[in-house]
Protein backbone atom coordinates (compact mmCIF):
# COMPACT_ATOMS: atom_id res chain seq x y z
CA UNK A 1 0.00 0.00 0.00
CA UNK A 2 1.00 3.63 -0.43
CA UNK A 3 -0.41 6.45 1.67
CA UNK A 4 -1.84 9.50 -0.07
CA UNK A 5 -3.35 12.54 1.54
CA UNK A 6 -5.68 15.37 0.64
CA UNK A 7 -7.25 18.21 2.62
CA UNK A 8 -9.54 15.72 4.37
CA UNK A 9 -6.82 13.40 5.61
CA UNK A 10 -4.88 10.29 4.59
CA UNK A 11 -5.93 7.06 2.86
CA UNK A 12 -3.97 3.93 2.02
CA UNK A 13 -4.06 3.24 -1.72
CA UNK A 14 -3.05 -0.10 -3.29
CA UNK A 15 0.60 0.21 -4.35
CA UNK A 16 -0.07 -1.01 -7.90
CA UNK A 17 -3.10 1.20 -8.46
CA UNK A 18 -2.90 4.02 -10.98
CA UNK A 19 -5.86 5.76 -9.35
CA UNK A 20 -5.32 7.72 -6.18
CA UNK A 21 -6.98 9.09 -3.07
CA UNK A 22 -9.58 11.21 -4.87
CA UNK A 23 -10.86 8.33 -6.98
CA UNK A 24 -10.83 6.00 -3.98
CA UNK A 25 -12.95 8.39 -1.92
CA UNK A 26 -15.36 8.84 -4.83
CA UNK A 27 -15.76 5.10 -5.33
CA UNK A 28 -16.76 4.78 -1.70
CA UNK A 29 -19.18 7.69 -1.93
CA UNK A 30 -20.92 6.92 -5.21
CA UNK A 31 -21.20 3.16 -5.66
CA UNK A 32 -24.73 3.30 -7.06
CA UNK A 33 -24.95 2.05 -10.66
CA UNK A 34 -22.05 -0.36 -10.88
CA UNK A 35 -21.13 1.39 -14.14
CA UNK A 36 -18.09 3.51 -14.85
CA UNK A 37 -18.09 6.31 -17.44
CA UNK A 38 -18.56 5.29 -21.07
CA UNK A 39 -15.40 4.33 -22.96
CA UNK A 40 -15.99 7.18 -25.40
CA UNK A 41 -16.01 9.70 -22.57
CA UNK A 42 -12.76 8.31 -21.18
CA UNK A 43 -11.22 8.63 -24.65
CA UNK A 44 -12.41 12.23 -24.90
CA UNK A 45 -11.10 13.13 -21.45
CA UNK A 46 -7.68 11.73 -22.37
CA UNK A 47 -7.64 13.77 -25.58
CA UNK A 48 -8.56 16.93 -23.67
CA UNK A 49 -5.79 16.29 -21.14
CA UNK A 50 -3.26 15.76 -23.92
CA UNK A 51 -4.34 18.95 -25.70
CA UNK A 52 -4.04 20.91 -22.45
CA UNK A 53 -0.61 19.46 -21.71
CA UNK A 54 0.49 20.41 -25.21
CA UNK A 55 -0.73 23.98 -24.70
CA UNK A 56 1.05 24.18 -21.33
CA UNK A 57 4.28 23.01 -22.92
CA UNK A 58 3.94 25.48 -25.79
CA UNK A 59 3.43 28.36 -23.38
CA UNK A 60 6.45 27.30 -21.29
CA UNK A 61 4.45 26.24 -18.25
CA UNK A 62 5.21 22.51 -18.47
CA UNK A 63 8.72 21.19 -19.07
CA UNK A 64 9.48 18.86 -21.98
CA UNK A 65 10.12 15.74 -19.90
CA UNK A 66 6.86 15.95 -18.01
CA UNK A 67 4.92 16.88 -21.13
CA UNK A 68 6.15 13.90 -23.13
CA UNK A 69 5.39 11.51 -20.28
CA UNK A 70 1.89 12.95 -19.95
CA UNK A 71 1.35 12.71 -23.71
CA UNK A 72 2.24 9.02 -23.66
CA UNK A 73 0.02 8.32 -20.66
CA UNK A 74 -2.88 10.17 -22.28
CA UNK A 75 -2.55 8.03 -25.40
CA UNK A 76 -2.69 4.86 -23.30
CA UNK A 77 -5.79 6.06 -21.47
CA UNK A 78 -7.41 7.03 -24.76
CA UNK A 79 -6.73 3.58 -26.22
CA UNK A 80 -8.35 1.83 -23.25
CA UNK A 81 -5.19 0.32 -21.78
CA UNK A 82 -6.03 1.66 -18.31
CA UNK A 83 -9.82 1.40 -18.26
CA UNK A 84 -9.73 -0.86 -15.20
CA UNK A 85 -8.20 2.04 -13.27
CA UNK A 86 -11.22 4.28 -13.91
CA UNK A 87 -13.16 3.28 -10.82
CA UNK A 88 -15.52 6.21 -10.25
CA UNK A 89 -19.24 5.58 -10.72
CA UNK A 90 -20.79 7.12 -13.82
CA UNK A 91 -23.27 9.09 -11.70
CA UNK A 92 -20.81 10.54 -9.21
CA UNK A 93 -21.68 13.88 -7.68
CA UNK A 94 -19.72 17.07 -8.22
CA UNK A 95 -20.45 17.93 -11.87
CA UNK A 96 -17.83 15.45 -13.07
CA UNK A 97 -15.10 16.38 -10.59
CA UNK A 98 -14.56 12.80 -9.40
CA UNK A 99 -14.22 11.53 -12.97
CA UNK A 100 -11.77 14.32 -13.77
CA UNK A 101 -9.72 13.58 -10.65
CA UNK A 102 -9.66 9.85 -11.43
CA UNK A 103 -8.38 10.57 -14.95
CA UNK A 104 -5.79 13.04 -13.59
CA UNK A 105 -4.46 10.46 -11.13
CA UNK A 106 -4.22 7.66 -13.69
CA UNK A 107 -2.39 9.89 -16.18
CA UNK A 108 -0.01 11.23 -13.53
CA UNK A 109 0.90 7.82 -12.13
CA UNK A 110 1.42 6.29 -15.56
CA UNK A 111 3.49 9.30 -16.62
CA UNK A 112 5.64 8.85 -13.51
CA UNK A 113 6.40 5.29 -14.59
CA UNK A 114 7.43 6.51 -18.03
CA UNK A 115 10.16 8.67 -16.50
CA UNK A 116 11.30 6.03 -14.02
CA UNK A 117 9.45 6.94 -10.82
CA UNK A 118 7.07 4.97 -8.63
CA UNK A 119 3.37 5.68 -8.54
CA UNK A 120 2.41 8.30 -5.99
CA UNK A 121 5.46 10.55 -6.47
CA UNK A 122 3.28 13.58 -6.96
CA UNK A 123 6.17 15.86 -6.07
CA UNK A 124 7.54 14.91 -9.52
CA UNK A 125 4.35 14.85 -11.57
CA UNK A 126 1.20 15.99 -9.82
CA UNK A 127 -2.35 15.09 -10.88
CA UNK A 128 -3.45 18.60 -9.96
CA UNK A 129 -0.47 20.86 -10.53
CA UNK A 130 0.71 19.26 -13.78
CA UNK A 131 -1.97 17.09 -15.43
CA UNK A 132 -4.78 19.49 -14.46
CA UNK A 133 -2.76 22.67 -15.02
CA UNK A 134 -4.86 25.66 -16.19
CA UNK A 135 -7.99 23.53 -16.04
CA UNK A 136 -11.15 23.07 -14.02
CA UNK A 137 -13.59 20.18 -14.11
CA UNK A 138 -16.11 22.77 -15.22
CA UNK A 139 -14.42 23.37 -18.56
CA UNK A 140 -12.62 20.06 -19.10
CA UNK A 141 -15.54 17.75 -18.42
CA UNK A 142 -18.18 19.52 -20.58
CA UNK A 143 -15.63 19.78 -23.38
CA UNK A 144 -14.95 16.04 -23.20
CA UNK A 145 -18.66 15.25 -23.08
CA UNK A 146 -19.26 17.31 -26.21
CA UNK A 147 -16.32 15.73 -28.02
CA UNK A 148 -17.56 12.23 -27.19
CA UNK A 149 -21.10 13.04 -28.31
CA UNK A 150 -19.98 14.72 -31.54
CA UNK A 151 -17.84 11.69 -32.45
CA UNK A 152 -20.61 9.21 -31.70
CA UNK A 153 -23.27 11.31 -33.39
CA UNK A 154 -21.30 11.21 -36.63
CA UNK A 155 -21.12 7.42 -36.39
CA UNK A 156 -24.85 7.19 -35.66
CA UNK A 157 -25.67 9.42 -38.63
CA UNK A 158 -23.78 7.00 -40.88
CA UNK A 159 -25.83 4.07 -39.58
CA UNK A 160 -29.07 5.99 -40.06
CA UNK A 161 -28.06 6.76 -43.65
CA UNK A 162 -27.33 3.08 -44.31
CA UNK A 163 -30.68 2.07 -42.84
CA UNK A 164 -32.43 4.70 -44.93
CA UNK A 165 -30.68 3.36 -48.02
CA UNK A 166 -31.97 -0.13 -47.32
CA UNK A 167 -35.54 1.14 -47.17
CA UNK A 168 -34.99 3.04 -50.42
CA UNK A 169 -33.90 -0.18 -52.12
CA UNK A 170 -37.18 -1.79 -51.05
CA UNK A 171 -39.07 1.28 -52.24
CA UNK A 172 -37.74 0.78 -55.77
CA UNK A 173 -38.09 -3.00 -55.71
CA UNK A 174 -41.76 -2.94 -54.73
CA UNK A 175 -42.85 0.30 -56.41
CA UNK A 176 -45.61 -1.28 -58.52
CA UNK A 177 -47.27 -3.64 -56.05
CA UNK A 178 -50.74 -2.40 -55.02
CA UNK A 179 -52.00 -2.98 -51.51
CA UNK A 180 -54.52 -1.68 -49.01
CA UNK A 181 -53.59 1.61 -47.36
CA UNK A 182 -54.82 1.79 -43.78
CA UNK A 183 -55.76 4.74 -41.59
CA UNK A 184 -56.77 4.26 -37.94
CA UNK A 185 -56.20 0.52 -38.48
CA UNK A 186 -59.03 0.43 -41.04
CA UNK A 187 -59.01 -0.03 -44.82
CA UNK A 188 -58.53 3.35 -46.49
CA UNK A 189 -57.31 3.87 -50.06
CA UNK A 190 -54.97 2.05 -52.44
CA UNK A 191 -51.24 2.55 -51.99
CA UNK A 192 -48.17 0.72 -53.21
CA UNK A 193 -45.78 -1.27 -51.06
CA UNK A 194 -43.02 0.96 -52.40
CA UNK A 195 -44.79 4.04 -51.07
CA UNK A 196 -44.85 2.56 -47.58
CA UNK A 197 -41.10 1.93 -47.73
CA UNK A 198 -40.58 5.46 -49.07
CA UNK A 199 -42.33 6.97 -46.05
CA UNK A 200 -40.08 5.08 -43.65
CA UNK A 201 -37.02 6.11 -45.66
CA UNK A 202 -38.01 9.78 -45.65
CA UNK A 203 -38.53 9.84 -41.88
CA UNK A 204 -35.01 8.47 -41.44
CA UNK A 205 -33.70 11.08 -43.86
CA UNK A 206 -35.01 13.81 -41.56
CA UNK A 207 -33.38 12.05 -38.60
CA UNK A 208 -30.06 12.05 -40.47
CA UNK A 209 -30.44 15.79 -41.07
CA UNK A 210 -31.17 16.41 -37.38
CA UNK A 211 -28.10 14.45 -36.29
CA UNK A 212 -25.91 16.59 -38.51
CA UNK A 213 -27.48 19.67 -36.94
CA UNK A 214 -26.64 18.21 -33.53
CA UNK A 215 -22.95 18.40 -34.39
CA UNK A 216 -23.35 22.11 -35.12
CA UNK A 217 -24.99 22.62 -31.75
CA UNK A 218 -22.27 20.82 -29.79
CA UNK A 219 -19.06 21.87 -31.52
CA UNK A 220 -18.79 25.05 -29.42
CA UNK A 221 -16.72 24.17 -26.32
CA UNK A 222 -15.83 26.08 -23.18
CA UNK A 223 -12.25 24.83 -22.76
CA UNK A 224 -10.26 27.59 -21.10
CA UNK A 225 -13.20 28.96 -19.18
CA UNK A 226 -12.03 27.19 -15.99
CA UNK A 227 -14.42 27.24 -13.03
CA UNK A 228 -17.16 29.66 -14.10
CA UNK A 229 -16.33 30.53 -17.69
CA UNK A 230 -14.36 33.65 -16.79
CA UNK A 231 -11.03 32.02 -17.62
CA UNK A 232 -9.54 32.78 -14.18
CA UNK A 233 -5.95 31.43 -13.87
CA UNK A 234 -5.88 30.50 -17.55
CA UNK A 235 -3.52 32.31 -19.98
CA UNK A 236 -5.17 33.49 -23.21
CA UNK A 237 -2.47 31.95 -25.39
CA UNK A 238 -3.04 28.58 -23.75
CA UNK A 239 -6.75 28.61 -24.66
CA UNK A 240 -6.23 29.05 -28.38
CA UNK A 241 -3.48 26.43 -28.52
CA UNK A 242 -5.44 23.87 -26.47
CA UNK A 243 -8.59 24.19 -28.58
CA UNK A 244 -6.66 23.95 -31.84
CA UNK A 245 -4.71 20.91 -30.61
CA UNK A 246 -7.88 19.20 -29.42
CA UNK A 247 -9.42 19.69 -32.85
CA UNK A 248 -6.31 18.15 -34.40
CA UNK A 249 -6.15 15.19 -32.00
CA UNK A 250 -9.80 14.24 -32.30
CA UNK A 251 -10.43 15.12 -35.94
CA UNK A 252 -13.64 16.78 -34.78
CA UNK A 253 -14.89 20.27 -35.82
CA UNK A 254 -14.57 21.73 -32.32
CA UNK A 255 -14.31 25.47 -31.75
CA UNK A 256 -14.04 27.82 -28.78
CA UNK A 257 -17.40 29.16 -27.72
CA UNK A 258 -17.85 32.88 -28.26
CA UNK A 259 -19.08 33.26 -24.68
CA UNK A 260 -17.22 30.91 -22.34
CA UNK A 261 -19.24 32.12 -19.38
CA UNK A 262 -22.54 31.20 -21.04
CA UNK A 263 -21.22 27.90 -22.37
CA UNK A 264 -20.15 26.83 -18.87
CA UNK A 265 -23.52 27.22 -17.20
CA UNK A 266 -26.09 26.41 -19.88
CA UNK A 267 -26.89 22.88 -21.02
CA UNK A 268 -29.80 23.55 -23.37
CA UNK A 269 -27.77 22.25 -26.32
CA UNK A 270 -27.61 18.85 -24.62
CA UNK A 271 -31.37 18.90 -24.14
CA UNK A 272 -31.87 19.80 -27.80
CA UNK A 273 -29.60 17.03 -29.04
CA UNK A 274 -31.27 14.55 -26.72
CA UNK A 275 -34.54 15.60 -28.35
CA UNK A 276 -33.10 14.73 -31.77
CA UNK A 277 -32.22 11.27 -30.45
CA UNK A 278 -35.71 10.90 -29.03
CA UNK A 279 -37.21 11.79 -32.39
CA UNK A 280 -35.12 9.11 -34.09
CA UNK A 281 -36.27 6.66 -31.43
CA UNK A 282 -39.90 7.61 -32.05
CA UNK A 283 -39.48 7.04 -35.79
CA UNK A 284 -37.83 3.67 -35.23
CA UNK A 285 -40.63 2.58 -32.88
CA UNK A 286 -43.23 3.56 -35.47
CA UNK A 287 -41.44 1.72 -38.27
CA UNK A 288 -40.89 -1.37 -36.14
CA UNK A 289 -44.55 -1.36 -35.13
CA UNK A 290 -45.66 -1.15 -38.77
CA UNK A 291 -43.41 -4.05 -39.71
CA UNK A 292 -44.74 -6.20 -36.88
CA UNK A 293 -48.36 -5.65 -37.93
CA UNK A 294 -47.74 -6.00 -41.67
CA UNK A 295 -45.84 -9.27 -41.13
CA UNK A 296 -48.33 -10.67 -38.60
CA UNK A 297 -49.56 -14.17 -39.23
CA UNK A 298 -48.26 -15.92 -41.19
CA UNK A 299 -51.77 -17.23 -41.98
CA UNK A 300 -54.12 -15.50 -39.56
CA UNK A 301 -52.70 -11.98 -39.65
CA UNK A 302 -52.06 -9.35 -42.30
CA UNK A 303 -49.07 -11.21 -43.72
CA UNK A 304 -48.23 -8.77 -46.52
CA UNK A 305 -44.56 -8.66 -45.53
CA UNK A 306 -42.23 -11.47 -44.59
CA UNK A 307 -39.45 -10.67 -42.12
CA UNK A 308 -36.27 -12.76 -42.01
CA UNK A 309 -36.45 -15.60 -39.49
CA UNK A 310 -33.49 -15.09 -37.15
CA UNK A 311 -34.33 -17.47 -34.32
CA UNK A 312 -36.90 -19.97 -33.02
CA UNK A 313 -39.81 -18.10 -31.48
CA UNK A 314 -41.26 -20.37 -28.84
CA UNK A 315 -40.31 -22.99 -26.30
CA UNK A 316 -43.75 -24.61 -26.57
CA UNK A 317 -45.13 -23.83 -30.05
CA UNK A 318 -43.17 -25.71 -32.73
CA UNK A 319 -42.31 -23.71 -35.83
CA UNK A 320 -43.31 -20.34 -34.40
CA UNK A 321 -41.08 -17.42 -35.41
CA UNK A 322 -41.45 -14.01 -33.80
CA UNK A 323 -40.57 -10.49 -35.07
CA UNK A 324 -37.78 -10.25 -32.51
CA UNK A 325 -35.70 -7.62 -34.29
CA UNK A 326 -38.55 -5.05 -34.49
CA UNK A 327 -39.27 -5.89 -30.83
CA UNK A 328 -35.65 -5.11 -29.95
CA UNK A 329 -35.90 -1.86 -31.91
CA UNK A 330 -39.02 -0.89 -29.98
CA UNK A 331 -37.38 -1.56 -26.62
CA UNK A 332 -34.33 0.52 -27.55
CA UNK A 333 -36.66 3.31 -28.65
CA UNK A 334 -38.50 3.24 -25.34
CA UNK A 335 -35.23 3.38 -23.43
CA UNK A 336 -34.02 6.36 -25.47
CA UNK A 337 -37.31 8.21 -24.90
CA UNK A 338 -36.90 7.58 -21.16
CA UNK A 339 -33.30 8.84 -21.32
CA UNK A 340 -34.50 12.03 -22.95
CA UNK A 341 -36.83 12.65 -20.00
CA UNK A 342 -33.87 12.24 -17.62
CA UNK A 343 -31.69 14.57 -19.69
CA UNK A 344 -34.38 17.24 -19.96
CA UNK A 345 -34.98 17.16 -16.23
CA UNK A 346 -31.25 17.28 -15.42
CA UNK A 347 -30.67 20.18 -17.83
CA UNK A 348 -33.44 22.16 -16.15
CA UNK A 349 -31.82 21.83 -12.73
CA UNK A 350 -28.64 23.79 -13.38
CA UNK A 351 -28.09 26.68 -11.00
CA UNK A 352 -26.27 29.94 -11.60
CA UNK A 353 -22.85 29.29 -13.20
CA UNK A 354 -22.91 25.46 -13.41
CA UNK A 355 -25.07 22.39 -13.91
CA UNK A 356 -23.98 19.80 -11.32
CA UNK A 357 -25.85 16.98 -13.08
CA UNK A 358 -23.67 16.79 -16.18
CA UNK A 359 -22.52 13.23 -15.34
CA UNK A 360 -26.13 12.04 -15.74
CA UNK A 361 -26.60 14.10 -18.90
CA UNK A 362 -23.40 12.65 -20.38
CA UNK A 363 -24.16 9.09 -19.37
CA UNK A 364 -27.68 9.11 -20.78
CA UNK A 365 -26.91 10.84 -24.09
CA UNK A 366 -23.81 8.79 -24.82
CA UNK A 367 -25.64 5.61 -23.85
CA UNK A 368 -28.60 6.53 -26.06
CA UNK A 369 -26.38 7.19 -29.07
CA UNK A 370 -24.54 3.89 -28.64
CA UNK A 371 -27.80 1.97 -28.35
CA UNK A 372 -29.30 3.67 -31.38
CA UNK A 373 -26.15 3.07 -33.41
CA UNK A 374 -26.17 -0.65 -32.64
CA UNK A 375 -29.93 -0.80 -33.07
CA UNK A 376 -29.87 0.74 -36.56
CA UNK A 377 -27.10 -1.59 -37.69
CA UNK A 378 -28.85 -4.74 -36.43
CA UNK A 379 -32.21 -3.56 -37.78
CA UNK A 380 -30.66 -3.08 -41.22
CA UNK A 381 -28.60 -6.26 -41.31
CA UNK A 382 -30.97 -8.73 -39.67
CA UNK A 383 -34.37 -7.41 -40.68
CA UNK A 384 -34.84 -4.71 -43.31
CA UNK A 385 -32.37 -6.04 -45.88
CA UNK A 386 -34.14 -9.40 -45.89
CA UNK A 387 -37.76 -8.23 -46.01
CA UNK A 388 -39.81 -9.72 -48.85
CA UNK A 389 -43.35 -9.01 -50.01
CA UNK A 390 -46.11 -11.59 -50.44
CA UNK A 391 -47.64 -10.23 -53.63
CA UNK A 392 -50.50 -12.77 -53.64
CA UNK A 393 -51.46 -11.82 -50.10
CA UNK A 394 -51.35 -8.11 -50.96
CA UNK A 395 -53.66 -8.75 -53.92
CA UNK A 396 -55.99 -10.96 -51.91
CA UNK A 397 -56.49 -8.36 -49.20
CA UNK A 398 -56.73 -5.57 -51.75
CA UNK A 399 -59.53 -7.35 -53.62
CA UNK A 400 -61.42 -8.10 -50.39
CA UNK A 401 -61.09 -4.65 -48.87
CA UNK A 402 -63.29 -2.52 -51.19
CA UNK A 403 -60.82 0.32 -50.55
CA UNK A 404 -60.87 1.04 -54.26
CA UNK A 405 -64.33 2.64 -54.03
CA UNK A 406 -62.83 6.07 -53.21
CA UNK A 407 -61.40 6.28 -56.73
CA UNK A 408 -64.94 6.30 -58.15
CA UNK A 409 -66.26 9.03 -55.87
CA UNK A 410 -65.53 11.92 -58.31
CA UNK A 411 -67.62 10.12 -60.94
CA UNK A 412 -70.56 8.89 -58.85
CA UNK A 413 -70.56 11.08 -55.74
CA UNK A 414 -69.89 10.26 -52.11
CA UNK A 415 -73.35 8.89 -51.18
CA UNK A 416 -73.62 6.56 -54.13
CA UNK A 417 -70.16 5.17 -53.49
CA UNK A 418 -70.96 4.70 -49.79
CA UNK A 419 -74.00 2.57 -50.71
CA UNK A 420 -71.94 0.46 -53.10
CA UNK A 421 -69.27 0.02 -50.43
CA UNK A 422 -71.83 -1.22 -47.89
CA UNK A 423 -73.30 -3.60 -50.44
CA UNK A 424 -69.85 -4.98 -51.26
CA UNK A 425 -69.21 -5.68 -47.58
CA UNK A 426 -72.63 -7.29 -47.10
CA UNK A 427 -72.54 -9.50 -50.21
CA UNK A 428 -68.84 -10.25 -50.45
CA UNK A 429 -68.82 -9.02 -54.04
CA UNK A 430 -65.99 -6.89 -55.37
CA UNK A 431 -66.65 -3.18 -55.88
CA UNK A 432 -65.74 -3.46 -59.55
CA UNK A 433 -68.27 -6.25 -60.02
CA UNK A 434 -71.09 -4.21 -58.50
CA UNK A 435 -70.21 -1.14 -60.57
CA UNK A 436 -70.51 -3.15 -63.76
CA UNK A 437 -73.72 -4.88 -62.63
CA UNK A 438 -75.36 -1.54 -61.89
CA UNK A 439 -74.29 -0.12 -65.23
CA UNK A 440 -72.13 2.66 -63.82
CA UNK A 441 -69.00 1.65 -65.75
CA UNK A 442 -67.84 -0.74 -68.39
CA UNK A 443 -65.09 -3.22 -67.66
CA UNK A 444 -62.74 -1.21 -69.85
CA UNK A 445 -63.48 2.00 -67.98
CA UNK A 446 -62.85 0.33 -64.64
CA UNK A 447 -59.50 -0.93 -65.88
CA UNK A 448 -58.58 2.62 -66.84
CA UNK A 449 -59.43 3.92 -63.40
CA UNK A 450 -57.80 1.13 -61.39
CA UNK A 451 -54.35 1.14 -62.88
CA UNK A 452 -51.75 1.33 -60.05
CA UNK A 453 -50.32 4.62 -61.34
CA UNK A 454 -53.78 6.17 -61.48
CA UNK A 455 -54.73 5.04 -57.96
CA UNK A 456 -51.57 6.15 -56.18
CA UNK A 457 -50.70 9.56 -57.64
CA UNK A 458 -52.37 12.99 -57.30
CA UNK A 459 -55.51 13.71 -59.35
CA UNK A 460 -58.66 11.89 -60.39
CA UNK A 461 -57.96 8.26 -61.23
CA UNK A 462 -58.56 7.60 -64.94
CA UNK A 463 -59.23 11.25 -65.79
CA UNK A 464 -57.27 11.16 -69.02
CA UNK A 465 -59.43 8.28 -70.21
CA UNK A 466 -62.77 9.50 -68.87
CA UNK A 467 -62.44 13.27 -69.10
CA UNK A 468 -65.68 13.85 -70.96
CA UNK A 469 -67.64 11.69 -68.56
CA UNK A 470 -66.22 13.39 -65.48
CA UNK A 471 -66.82 16.84 -66.92
CA UNK A 472 -70.43 16.01 -67.74
CA UNK A 473 -71.03 14.41 -64.33
CA UNK A 474 -69.66 17.36 -62.41
CA UNK A 475 -71.41 19.96 -64.56
CA UNK A 476 -74.74 18.34 -63.67
CA UNK A 477 -73.96 18.20 -59.92
CA UNK A 478 -74.50 21.08 -57.49
CA UNK A 479 -71.78 19.68 -55.28
CA UNK A 480 -68.94 20.27 -57.72
CA UNK A 481 -67.60 23.10 -59.81
CA UNK A 482 -65.18 22.17 -62.54
CA UNK A 483 -62.48 24.39 -63.90
CA UNK A 484 -60.87 23.12 -67.06
CA UNK A 485 -57.21 24.05 -67.52
CA UNK A 486 -56.12 23.76 -71.12
CA UNK A 487 -52.46 24.48 -70.36
CA UNK A 488 -51.78 21.15 -68.63
CA UNK A 489 -54.79 19.16 -69.86
CA UNK A 490 -56.16 18.63 -66.35
CA UNK A 491 -59.38 19.03 -64.38
CA UNK A 492 -59.60 20.30 -60.82
CA UNK A 493 -62.36 20.36 -58.29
Amino acid sequence: MRVEKDSLGEIAVPRDAYYGIHALRARGNFSVTGQTPHRELIWAMAMVKKACAFANRQTGLLDETKAKAIFKACDEVAQGALDSEIIVDALSGGAGTSINMNINEVIANRALEHIGFEKGRYDIISPLEDVNMNQSTNDVFPTAVKAAIVKLTGELAQEVALLQGEFQKKEKEYAKILKVGRTEMQDAVPVTVGQEFSAWAEALNRDWWRLNKAVERLRQINLGGTAAGTGLNCPKAYIEIAVEKLRELTGLPLAKADNLFEATQNTDTFSEVSGFLKTLAVDLIKIASDLRFLSSGPRAGIGELRLPAVQVGSSIMPGKVNPVIPEMVTQVGIKVVASDHAVSFACSLGNFELNPFLPLIAHEIIGAIKMLKNCCRIFREKCVSGITVDELRCRELFDKSSCIITAFSPYLGYETCAEIYKEALATGKRVEELLIEKGFFTEEEIKSITQPQELTTPGFAGIKYLRARLLRQHTQSRNYRIRHREDNNDCEE
